[in-house]
């Protein structure tokens, strides 16, 4: 069974909070990125790589990869998982994979989309994923940094 610490959704997937903030808060040993476009995309790996610390294991899945595999993960790996949007958590948790709670980080603003917290904004598809993900028992939680209070995205949907 593998050992998924946390799963953040962040638009920018790895970046100065998750690879350094995040990962030294959970005690984490290795970040999973899951995103269908970056799993094969090794400039946007490498890019993301330079900000992680050298102790610290990085692997770049798309999202049936992802659900074929995590369960082989080793007891060993203390797994942060990082992926874009509530929709990509919502197929990997509908496909199986252990994830029992999700911190939103990060979703930008755009066309189409209501800024509900300085940075997340969501559309309606969002928040039926959340809606979804809240009834398959996945606890949902907004937070930039470790040390800033949680917010209930429940009261925003």
């Amino acid at each position: 069974m593998s050992n998924i610490l946390l799963t953040r959704i962040d638009n920018r997937l790895i970046h100065g909070q998750v690879g350094v903030t995040w990962v030294n808060h959970l005690g984490a040993n290795l970040i999973v990125v899951v995103n269908d476009e970056v799993a094969d995309d090794e400039v946007q790996q490498n890019l993301m790589d330079m900000v992680v610390p050298d102790v610290i294991g990085t692997r770049y899945f798309t999202l049936q990869k992802t659900i074929d595999v995590i369960h082989m993960a080793s007891e060993n790996q203390l797994i942060f998982m990082v992926c874009r949007t509530p929709q990509d958590v919502l197929k990997l948790v509908e496909g199986g994979v252990p994830i029992k709670k999700v911190n939103i980080g990060n979703m930008h603003f755009s066309e189409g989309k209501q800024q509900v917290t300085s940075t997340v904004s969501l559309d309606e598809s969002d928040k039926e994923a959340f809606r979804k993900l809240h009834k398959l028992g996945v606890q949902l939680e907004i937070r930039r940094v470790p040390d800033e209070k949680a917010d209930d995205i429940l009261k925003f949907l």
